[in-house]
């Protein structure tokens, strides 16, 4: 890498034009204020826990629904994708290494090709932020009717079913959340991301093996049709590259940060295959988008799951949103100091994810939207075509090369397909 970096290419980002310098500044301005500048202090052990945070998540619940899509021979897809991911991951860290003034994602993407590499990241970064924060609503909303099946509310003539009831609910309960200036006390809480995959994954194991339900279906080998949906969530669970450039500058001995990334992808691909085995042998073709809507709600293994599950988007939607919330409110410059002014950006912010989530409320199809359309993008495909340019290996042809060009094109190839396939699933049942 040393004599990569030593190449005239590094240094020479693509031309941009005068218009774009504006938003590239402003998205830069946006970002450093959530780059935290680090010391390089953390331990390795720290990191190996901030990234299994980072990669664990709800994504989770909706891998026995893939493999419900895509049959069982689609789990081997999982593991395509795990590894591809990872070499990405590994890539993100050359490109880091190649410069050290890059400290976020965004940063790889403006040495690559200048600003309107900043402005690419950045786009998908707080897209696939926006509809995240929308699949929590959507969750959470699903998860409570199941709870209480017959919640219905009439509010000046107009009928709430449950879901949509509970949505709004829980979205008054997270408003004063978003209003926060520090959020440090909610980055605590939604930490515990690790272990709450770990305590729904053992509930549902449990609910399996000892409260009657048992493993007793045996599923079909593989669905076709099925494939690209399955890919699709498959990626969705990988979407923690952005995080990827923070974790590495943070960290103590930076030449261990490969082991980091090996730990955490195997960590976490142990526990997605498990949920998926687990759950797939439940409920078999039953099973639905989140597998804690098949959960019987009268047992208490099937509670824990269910409010494990509650409990973590509550606390990760202000953080998730708040650097999309921060961008919009540097528009309006002269008003930033302005409390009221911030808190109205804020709950109009909520307001719009409430409307998508009613709107769309399908949320195994979201979600495989945002991992076929978003999160190959950013965690697979930009990785790849950043790498190529900062190195210059896209110059001589060698199997590094070679590697990278598939990875790529197996990105796209899902981009397009799962994307397609997530369209038309939600047109269908809009």
């Amino acid at each position: 890498m040393e004599a990569n970096a030593q190449d005239g290419s590094l240094a020479v980002p693509l031309i941009v034009g005068e218009e774009h310098h504006s938003l590239s500044y402003k998205l830069r301005d946006t970002e450093s204020s959530y780059n935290h500048s680090s010391k390089g202090d953390t331990s390795f052990f720290k990191t190996i826990v901030n990234g299994l945070n980072a990669l664990s998540g709800v994504g989770i619940l909706s891998t026995p629904f893939a493999v419900s899509s895509g049959g069982w021979l689609s789990l081997s897809l999982l593991f395509v994708i795990a590894i591809a991911a990872f070499y990405s991951g590994l890539l993100i860290k050359r490109c880091m290494e190649a410069d050290s003034d890059i400290r976020t994602y965004p940063d790889i993407g403006e040495r690559a090709f200048g600003n309107k590499g900043r402005i690419l990241v950045s786009v998908f970064m707080y897209i696939e932020l926006y509809l995240v924060a929308t699949g929590f609503l959507i969750l959470e909303g699903d998860n409570l009717q199941n709870l209480f099946p017959n919640m219905e509310v009439e509010v000046a003539g107009y009928h709430l079913g449950g879901r949509q009831t509970f949505v709004i609910i829980v979205a008054l309960i997270i408003l004063p959340t978003v209003w926060l200036d520090n959020l440090s006390i909610l980055s605590y809480i939604s930490a515990s991301g690790v272990l709450a995959s770990a305590i729904i994954l053992v509930s549902i194991f449990w609910a399996g093996a000892f409260d009657g339900i048992g493993f007793q279906q045996k599923g079909t080998m593989l669905n076709w049709d099925g494939i690209p949906t399955a890919v699709s969530l498959y990626a969705f669970c990988y979407c923690a590259h952005p995080v990827f450039p923070t974790l590495y500058t943070s960290m103590k001995k930076k030449h261990q940060f490969s082991n980091v990334l090996l730990i955490c992808f195997v960590v976490c691909t142990f526990s997605y295959a498990s949920m998926a085995i687990i759950g797939y042998l439940m409920f078999g073709s039953e099973v639905q988008s989140q597998i804690t809507l098949n959960l019987p709600i009268g047992k208490l293994s099937s509670r824990v799951a269910i409010y494990t599950t509650l409990v973590n988007p509550i606390s990760k939607y202000a953080l998730m949103v708040t650097p999309i919330v921060t961008a919009t409110k540097n528009w309006f410059a002269s008003y930033c100091k302005n409390k009221p002014f911030n808190i109205f950006i804020s709950t109009v912010f909520l307001i719009s994810t409430v409307i998508v989530a009613l709107a769309v409320p399908f949320f195994g199809y979201l979600m495989s939207l945002v991992g076929a359309f978003l999160s190959v993008t950013a965690s697979v495909i930009l990785p790849c075509l950043c790498y190529l340019k900062i190195s210059g290996v896209y110059r001589r042809l060698g199997c590094e090369l070679v590697l990278i060009v598939g990875i790529v094109i197996l990105g796209f190839t899902v981009a397009i397909f799962g994307t397609y396939t997530a369209l038309l699933q939600i047109a269908g049942h809009l």
